[in-house]
């Protein structure tokens, strides 16, 4: 689902030919270029700069939600960016936005990052904040105990290659089952948007799926599932990295004060998150209304929330193992990461707070 502010409203275009249109766009920024400069500071601007925004209609990503609906973005940034947003069912079809010029930074997970990233040759996007730890899990139906009532099974993941798809890939080769990309294997899975993946489980048509809140309380409130695996019990201290927020590299390298304009906008509205969880609830769900239609329940919001930890912290360790998980899979190829992160700015504005700084290791 993609709905662009401004009533411009259509579905995001399935990421294929992803490679071909990174080497394009990275041979028209200059193919003789290393992996793009550190931001290095910021400059004011001399007239307002045009900011696209991605984020999705999932609770994971109510740092997005609440600083938009609740005008805590307008707000920061001001008369010096203006905003545009859009909105997207997965993390693959907002990398392909921004490869093709339509967004200029977007709330993500972690895996459609390291594609991004890897596939653009470290040239493409820059992680430059967290935004939400936790929040995703396995969703079954009642009577599958445990991995091995899953052989023979069909699962659903929101897209091919995204975060979720990864982890759930992932967790069954720990446990001896096999998959394969084309969906065989000895657990079936099947890509799917998150609101029909809700109607499958109800059908029968799945078994279950991995995905992030507030589905993951959906399908148990208003499927009947049962939570198999939550995934914060796979990370050390139930700690990983389900958002965070990218930027395409030339839009920080010639406008690094936008980005600082939009960083301390990440930086607040997490700060409201935390401070004050029911309205931050309230305005997270009209978001979700605004673009899906409909309102989540107070009993799925009053699930899913204390899943979730919204932190500016990338927690950088997860995304490693992510990377490893997904060249695991076959997803992706084995990549270094060194230069992914530039947390230069975001420090700066934690800095001027007096709160602790992030590392990028």
């Amino acid at each position: 689902m993609v709905e662009r502010t401004g009533r411009r409203r259509g579905r995001a275009p399935v990421l294929v030919g992803l490679l071909a249109v990174v080497l394009l766009a990275t041979a028209c920024g200059g193919d003789d270029k290393a992996a793009a400069p550190s931001s290095g500071g910021s400059t004011p601007t001399e007239k307002p700069v045009t900011l696209r925004l991605g984020y999705f209609p999932n609770l994971t990503h109510a740092t997005a939600l609440v600083g938009v609906e609740g005008g805590i973005f307008a707000d920061v940034l001001g008369a010096s960016v203006k905003l545009e947003t859009s909105t997207f069912n997965a993390g693959p079809a907002a990398v392909e936005a921004l490869f093709n010029g339509a967004l200029d930074a977007t709330y993500i997970g972690p895996n459609p990052a390291i594609n991004a990233y890897a596939q653009s040759h470290g040239q493409a996007i820059r992680i430059i904040s967290g935004a939400t730890s936790g929040g995703a899990a396995l969703v079954v139906k009642p009577e599958i105990a445990d991995a091995a009532g899953l052989v023979g099974k069909k699962l659903a993941t929101p897209q091919r290659g995204n975060t979720q798809d990864v982890a759930l890939r992932a967790w069954l080769a720990d446990q001896g089952l096999k998959t394969d990309l084309e969906g065989g294997g000895d657990v079936n899975i099947v890509p799917q948007e998150n609101a029909q993946t809700l109607e499958t489980f109800r059908s029968g048509a799945i078994d279950g799926a991995w995905v992030p809140e507030p589905w993951v309380s959906r399908l148990v409130n208003e499927g009947g599932g049962k939570v198999l695996v939550d995934e914060a019990s796979l990370w050390p201290g139930g700690r990983f990295v389900t958002t965070h927020l990218i930027v395409r590299t030339e839009f920080l390298k010639d406008h690094p004060a936008a980005v600082k304009k939009l960083l301390e906008a990440q930086v607040a509205a997490n700060d409201f998150v935390n401070a004050k969880p029911d309205e931050a609830k309230a305005l997270a769900n009209q978001g979700i209304e605004k673009i899906t239609q409909k309102p989540l329940s107070a009993a799925t919001i009053d699930s899913a929330w204390p899943r979730l930890t919204f932190t500016n912290d990338p927690i950088a360790s997860s995304l490693v193992l992510s990377a490893k998980h997904a060249t695991a899979q076959g997803l992706l190829e084995e990549t270094n990461l060194d230069g992914i992160y530039d947390l230069k700015l975001l420090n700066e504005v934690l800095a001027a707070k007096g709160a602790p700084s992030v590392a990028s290791t």
